[in-house]
């Protein structure tokens, strides 16, 4: 059943443009890009999309910050389509974190892993990724969040922020002023702070002006059915922010 529908596949997908650069993964203590593309290979598909031509959309466009989100796919296709976005990224200079599988993004050479409340804890993320890794950590309640404060992540994640379709958290959204009390939180810890959950180009802003160190996108990248021109729609709003 079609969940989200916010998408045009009818729009011819962009030409490759991949510079050659070797890459250089972001210090994971330093800020995190302000855009955080989830590359979802569900709502990929659904817009016409292969994962890998999505990430290369998004990379053109500007984004380095990239997550791979693949619920239903086997273990060797998620592995390959993980290293194929690593490789992908690797000229931009751009981080890839893999969605829940701390194997899958030790085994593709990516930059780290983003886990939910009912995966592996961070701290058993870290015995597989090692501790230079980017571990990222959700969270939507005030008790998560505290909790969270005490692992060892590299950045706690909040939401939703909005109500979404994307992304069936099971939680109600908290609003922008949940934000801001999120980021104060994380602030004093010196973490920084995702943002996720119904964003869209009209919100981004306001997500980032409550404190958010970075938003996290999955359907209004796909919304017009031209990424890359998303993307920079994007960093041109939120870049006005900071």
């Amino acid at each position: 059943m079609v969940r989200d529908s916010g998408c045009d596949p009818r729009v011819p997908k962009p030409e490759s443009r991949i510079p050659t650069p070797k890459l250089r993964l972001p210090n994971p203590e330093s800020r995190l890009p302000i855009l955080n593309a989830i590359v979802d290979v569900e709502a990929a598909e659904r817009c016409g999309w292969t994962p890998t031509d999505l990430a290369r959309a998004l990379l053109a466009g500007g984004a380095r910050f990239l997550q791979l989100r693949a619920k239903h796919l086997t273990g060797a296709a998620f592995l390959d389509t993980a290293k194929a976005i690593v490789e992908l990224a690797r000229p931009f200079d751009a981080m890839v974190i893999v969605n829940d599988r701390a194997d899958i993004a030790r085994l593709s050479g990516a930059g780290g892993v983003h886990v939910g409340q009912e995966d592996l804890s961070p701290r058993a993320v870290r015995q597989v990724v090692g501790a230079d890794a980017v571990v990222g950590l959700s969270t939507h309640t005030v008790e998560q969040l505290e909790r969270a404060l005490d692992e060892p992540v590299s950045y706690v994640a909040i939401g939703p922020v909005f109500g979404t379709t994307t992304k069936h958290t099971g939680y109600e959204a908290i609003g922008l002023e949940r934000v801001a009390g999120a980021a104060r939180r994380t602030t004093a810890r010196s973490l920084p702070l995702v943002a996720i959950g119904g964003i869209t180009l009209e919100r981004a802003a306001s997500v980032v002006a409550a404190g958010a160190t970075s938003v996290a996108v999955i359907g209004d990248l796909l919304a017009t059915g031209d990424p890359e021109g998303q993307t920079r729609n994007y960093l041109r709003v939120l870049n006005s922010v900071t």
